[in-house]
């Protein structure tokens, strides 16, 4: 199914006689959600762009690159640098500003900018009975209602069907630059990229890449302010190695390709990601099975790895406290909550979804 209207969707889900498979562009699938699909392609346009006031709603099925467009013609952003799932999980479609928001994705910007649910300030959304529910506002300065914004912000559609969605907006960025340590394993990379993160240089993107020995730190702004910091980032990170520095458009390509993962794309295997403390990292590492590959962004915070297929990755967190998340393979799903939180999050999808036909068997 894939209404063309709010009121359309309101009703097929009201009409619904067994669960629903929640989709926006299937870019981003997790999971084994069940039933008959249910997409929101069929909303799209941007409804409000005022660019003066730095604010943006746009319907749930609007595809993301027009929403960019949108946004370049202006020189603004979304300031957290939504990822691009397609290479990394190897499906294809169009991704949806709806499923980002589905999704909570966001980029190696997060550490600076916050996810997308921090830049979020307004959604309308189908609950499971088939009510339409209007949450925040549409600009800034009247938004109410903050927390249920934000809790549908990563929720999968398993609360509700996102039918719009508002954002702040920021500026446009006028230079860029990486600066490229080599050689470091992945102790010292934290190390340096929390050295980094921990100065007044405003760093706002640290990724290592143990495969080629990599870590890199992004700059972004006016470009005297670049220059300067860049200095100042060489001389605090002086006895970490040799060093380089990536300008311009070879630093912006460097991370999209960071953000999107495009460096395991192709590759077999099953795909985690995994969510700790920078300083836990290396104990993480230290214990995923031969043959895994990974890459680390957020300053050692996530942990993406592509592992043997089967191979169970919750196993070599090793009481580390953290969450790791199976995107493609058979045992594809969250990670288990703890036996209180289990409780909330049930409590939580009876009273939005009393039927269970919103994505059923996706948190399971």
């Amino acid at each position: 199914m894939t209404p063309d209207s709010e009121a359309a969707l309101a009703e097929a889900v009201e009409g619904a006689k067994d669960t629903l498979r929640i989709q926006g562009g299937g870019t981003r699938p997790i999971g084994h959600a069940e039933g008959e699909v249910l997409s929101t392609a069929g909303l799209s346009g941007i409804e409000l762009y005022e660019p003066g006031a730095l604010t943006l709603v746009a319907k749930a099925g609007t595809p993301v690159a027009v929403i960019e467009a949108a946004l370049a013609k202006e020189n603004q952003r979304l300031p957290f640098e939504p990822m691009d799932h397609r290479a990394l999980l190897g499906t294809s479609g169009e991704p949806t500003i709806g499923g980002v928001v589905a999704t909570n994705a966001s980029g190696p910007r997060r550490i600076q900018a916050g996810a997308c649910r921090d830049s979020l300030i307004g959604v309308r959304y189908v609950d499971g009975q088939g009510g339409v529910i209007k949450n925040g506002g549409r600009v800034m300065k009247n938004v109410t209602g903050y927390d249920l914004v934000k809790l549908l912000a990563g929720s999968y559609g398993t609360l509700g069907v996102l039918t719009e969605v508002g954002f702040k907006v920021l500026p446009g960025i006028e230079a860029t630059a990486t600066l490229v340590l080599h050689g470091l394993d992945v102790t010292r990379a934290v190390e340096a990229m929390s050295k980094a993160l921990g100065s007044p240089f405003e760093i706002s993107a640290a990724a290592h890449f143990p495969e080629t020995g990599k870590t890199t730190l992004r700059l972004e702004g006016f470009e005297a302010s670049v220059k300067y910091r860049m200095a100042q980032l060489r001389a605090l990170l002086d006895g970490f190695g040799d060093m380089e520095e990536v300008l311009g458009n070879a630093s912006k390509e460097h991370w999209v390709a960071a953000r999107d993962v495009t460096h395991f794309a192709g590759v077999e295997g099953d795909i985690w990601r995994v969510s700790v403390k920078p300083s836990d990292a290396a104990g993480v590492i230290k214990h995923l099975p031969d043959g895994a590959r990974l890459s680390l962004d957020w300053g050692g915070g996530l942990i993406w790895v592509v592992a043997p297929r089967g191979a169970d990755i919750r196993a070599a967190m090793n009481g580390i406290a953290g969450h790791a998340t199976c995107l493609r393979g058979n045992a594809a799903t969250f990670h288990p909550e703890s036996a209180p939180l289990a409780a909330i999050s049930q409590g939580l999808r009876e009273k939005f979804d009393p039927r269970g036909i919103l994505n059923t068997g996706l948190m399971g």
